[in-house]
């Protein structure tokens, strides 16, 4: 169990980097980020901070939607 939550760990902070980074996020991306944070209750603290510092940044701009 503690596998499978490392390995979405990873996942979530290697979309999170690559979206900082870009400034764009697909709504797929975006989809997934949003059921992760509605759904998962596994979820540790740090990565729901890093998920709604996605969330902030696109609502203020810094973030834009891509298709």
């Amino acid at each position: 169990m503690r596998t499978s939550q490392n390995k979405s760990s990873l996942t979530i902070y290697q979309m999170v980097d690559r979206i900082v980074a870009s400034g764009k996020i697909a709504r797929r991306e975006h989809l997934v980020l949003t059921s992760a944070i509605l759904c998962d209750d596994k979820l540790s603290e740090e990565e729901r901070h890093q998920i709604n510092r996605i969330f902030d940044y696109i609502q203020i701009g810094r973030v834009k939607f891509i298709d």
